[in-house]
């Protein structure tokens, strides 16, 4: 139909999983909407196995801080959590988003959007925003966290 648009929308990880699937998809699409994506790929791998020790030690501690880090400055609500598992946050702190692919999908005529919350404490926030910029409109919240709430 003239006017309407396909979007293809993920947030954190699941922002991974939507430019991943832009990547190889046959169909049209006219957007790729990235919210607080996963963005670890600037962290010093001290960071990254500091994040797995922690996990490895207590799964159930090591998640109720990332979700306060999520909500962040922010009162903390209740979610509905999903199980996981060690090799998930090691693929997760090791992805390395791929610029020549969102360029591609960029030539493909998609128009990519992210955004960023200024309170996020869970991904490097300012050099996201940095890399992103060459290939996307990016949206930065102020006082945004993670979820990109305000509150």
């Amino acid at each position: 139909h003239e006017g309407s648009e396909f979007t293809v929308s993920g947030f954190s990880l699941g922002a991974i999983e939507a430019f991943q699937y832009a990547c190889i998809a046959q169909m049209r699409i006219d957007k790729l909407q990235l919210f607080s994506p996963a963005f670890f790929q600037t962290k010093e791998e001290k960071f990254k196995r500091l994040q797995l020790m922690s996990y490895k030690k207590s799964k159930l501690l090591y998640l109720k801080q990332f979700m306060k880090g999520c909500f962040f400055p922010y009162e903390e609500k209740i979610v509905e959590n999903i199980d996981t598992d060690i090799f998930e946050l090691k693929e997760l702190l090791e992805y390395e988003w791929s610029m020549d692919k969102l360029k591609e999908i960029s030539q493909r005529g998609v128009k990519i959007e992210v955004y960023l919350g200024s309170k996020d404490t869970i991904i490097d926030v300012l050099r996201a925003k940095e890399f992103f910029l060459e290939v996307a409109t990016v949206t930065y919240i102020k006082e945004a966290n993670h979820f990109l709430l305000i509150n």
